[in-house]
């Protein structure tokens, strides 16, 4: 039971620590499947938002880390 609290622990640690990458996940998700949901838009566009918007946030959260190193 510890070991399952300290799992549940580390991955609410590690959400919280991060709160602009957080933030900007869940609007990456929530508006794509909010605008699909109320328009008639393709899920699949949608889907495309999602993966595009979540790799480019990827490469965003690299780079900001990576010239955080570097000072």
């Amino acid at each position: 039971m510890t070991v399952l609290r300290e799992v549940v622990a580390e991955l609410v640690a590690m959400f919280v620590a991060e709160k602009r990458l957080t933030t900007a996940v869940l609007g990456i998700v929530i508006a794509p499947g909010c605008f699909a949901k109320l328009t008639d838009l393709n899920p699949l566009v949608g889907g495309a938002v999602i993966l595009l918007g979540c790799q480019i946030l990827l490469i965003e959260s690299v780079w900001r880390s990576a010239r955080a190193g570097l000072s």
